[in-house]
């Protein structure tokens, strides 16, 4: 794997983070303390892309909400036939 210039970076770990680290080391599931901190890195911009397609989904389907035309007012009894209704339909 091909990586840029590495940089030196001072980082602040509580105790039980630190012990952690050094679990994972002294382990051999990870060969240095930097291993760690750049597979967290990893996962964590893997989350941020995640929610960053949730949050495109959402928008999408508000959109397409909003763009369905007006709602229309229905007791929880009427809806909850119709639901129902659709739903041996599919069956």
């Amino acid at each position: 794997m091909k990586t840029d210039t590495m940089k030196t970076l001072t980082v602040s770990l509580t105790p039980k983070q630190i012990a952690t680290l050094q679990d994972a080391v002294e382990s051999g599931a990870y060969a240095s303390n930097s291993e760690i901190l750049r597979d967290a890195l990893r996962l964590w911009e893997q989350r941020q892309e995640l929610r960053a397609l949730e949050v495109a989904r959402l928008k999408k389907a508000y959109d397409e909400g909003m763009a369905s035309g007006e709602g229309r007012s229905v007791d929880a009894d009427t809806l909850l036939a119709e639901l129902k209704a659709e739903a041996r339909s599919c069956e």
